[in-house]
């Protein structure tokens, strides 16, 4: 019979895939959407299938280990972690799946897109690389770092609905693609955010504490309330 550790250590092991999974799947979004590869963006949308599988394989394996009458702090907080982090990788890969079926929509793709997309896009990817080695390694600075790039990556949305709306107005993107663009944005961002939610729970994995975030930015993490 597996001991709660064994079991444990086999829903980490299957965190951690379907992390490298999810961001494989993400990656390929944004390459379809940079080269309009029509045939790279349906690999994305097939590829969710599995991500889908794998997320109800860990939840229903997960929840009987918090009926093994563990009572051991951190030991509870992983399972938790484990079940919160599950549901973020899976959003992420229906951002993928947004952005890939983007690129599979009627709207043609411009000569160039513009390059604050380009360095918005590839930064949140490597936030949700990031994200998964903090998860894998229980690296909770890495952790603190992608919560601090959460206000560069609001800055290049800014940016970039400011370039948009210029190109827009002197004719140089037309209007339907702009707000494709848009959504695809919208998205991005979303992977940010769900990639601070695994971050935030990576803190509270390893050092039982809670990241609020306030108006004037992260604070250093703050003791659960008694």
């Amino acid at each position: 019979m597996h001991t709660f550790n064994d079991r444990l250590a086999n829903l980490r092991n299957d965190i951690n895939g379907q992390g490298d999974r999810v961001l494989g799947l993400a990656l390929r979004a944004v390459e379809s959407y940079f080269d309009g590869d029509r045939e790279k963006a349906r690999s994305v949308v097939a590829g969710d299938e599995e991500v889908d599988r794998v997320d109800v394989e860990i939840e229903r394996a997960s929840i009987p280990l918090l009926g093994m009458g563990i009572t051991e702090e951190k030991s509870i907080r992983s399972v938790l972690t484990i079940v919160k982090v599950n549901n973020e990788l899976e959003r992420i890969a229906d951002c993928a799946v947004d952005i890939a079926e983007a690129v599979l929509s009627d709207v043609a793709l411009p000569a160039k897109i513009p390059d604050v997309f380009r360095v918005m896009a590839n930064s949140v990817i490597g936030m949700l690389r990031d994200a998964n080695r903090a998860l894998a390694a229980g690296n909770t600075h890495l952790a603190q770092q992608v919560l601090l790039f959460d206000d560069t990556v609001a800055r290049f949305k800014q940016e970039l609905m400011r370039t948009a709306q210029e190109q827009v107005a002197s004719g140089a993107l037309p209007v339907d693609y702009a707000f494709r663009l848009l959504t695809i944005t919208k998205s991005i961002e979303r992977i940010a955010d769900h990639c601070t939610n695994i971050c935030e729970q990576v803190i509270y994995l390893h050092a039982g504490l809670i990241v609020r975030h306030r108006p004037e930015g992260w604070s250093k993490p703050l003791p659960p309330s008694p």
